[in-house]
C-alpha cells in the first residue's frame, strides 16, 4: 500500500474555552503573514458537529474541526507526497503537530488551548489505495506500527478501526503516556 491522502487530527483538551467563531481571524491572519500558502477560510461553524473552521490551501488543508463532537485540529494531506510510507507518515505528522504548536502559540489563544498529543485519529482519504477492510488495516498497520514506536517512543500504543465499510480507513491512536506536541515533534 502506497499512503496517499493522509489525514491527522490531534484533539483540544479542554475545547470550550475558545468559541469556534476565533479561529476565522486566526486563519485569516495566517494568509496574510505568507506569500501564497493559504487561498482561503471556510466558515462551516454552522453545522454542528461539522467541519468547523477550514484553511485551505493548494497542498493541505488545516482545520478547527468538530466531527462526531470532537474538537482538534485536522490536517488533510491533498497533494501527492514522495518517498516511503514512513517518509510520508513522518511529513504529514509534522506538519500537524507543528500547526498544533502554531495556534497554542497564537497570542489571542495562549493558555487557553491544548492539544492532547497521546492521542490522535489517522484517516487514510482513498478507499481505492485503501478500502476499509481488515486486509487493507493490516498492511497499514505494518508501516504505521513502526512510525508509531517512533512518535510515542517508551509507550504502549492502542490502535482502534473503524468497522465501517462506507467509510474511510480510520484508526483512533492512543498511547499510554502522556505527551506534549513539543515532544512528539522532538520525536520525528
Amino acid at each position: 500500500m502506497e499512503l496517499q491522502k493522509i489525514n491527522v487530527k490531534f484533539f483540544v483538551a479542554e475545547p470550550d474555552k475558545v468559541p469556534l467563531t476565533d479561529f476565522i481571524d486566526i486563519f485569516h491572519g495566517w494568509i496574510r503573514a505568507t506569500d501564497g500558502v493559504y487561498h482561503d477560510v471556510a466558515d462551516y461553524s454552522h453545522m454542528q458537529a461539522g467541519l468547523g473552521i477550514v484553511l485551505v490551501a493548494a497542498d493541505a488543508n488545516v482545520s478547527i474541526d468538530e466531527t462526531e463532537g470532537r474538537r482538534g485540529l485536522l490536517y488533510k494531506q491533498k497533494a501527492p507526497l514522495q518517498g516511503s510510507n514512513q517518509e510520508k507518515l513522518r511529513q504529514v505528522f509534522r506538519s500537524a503537530l507543528e500547526n498544533c504548536l502554531r495556534i497554542e502559540k497564537e497570542p489571542n489563544l495562549m493558555g487557553k488551548l491544548k492539544f492532547r498529543a497521546e492521542e490522535t485519529e489517522i484517516t487514510i482519504n482513498d478507499r481505492l489505495i485503501a478500502p476499509n477492510t481488515e486486509e487493507a488495516l493490516l498492511e497499514l498497520k505494518a508501516d504505521l506500527g513502526k512510525f508509531l514506536e517512533k512518535l510515542y517512543r517508551g509507550s504502549d500504543v492502542s490502535m482502534e478501526r473503524n468497522g465501517d465499510p462506507r467509510e474511510c480507513l480510520s484508526l483512533k491512536v492512543k498511547a499510554r503516556q502522556r505527551f506534549e506536541i513539543a515532544g512528539l515533534v522532538e520525536n520525528l
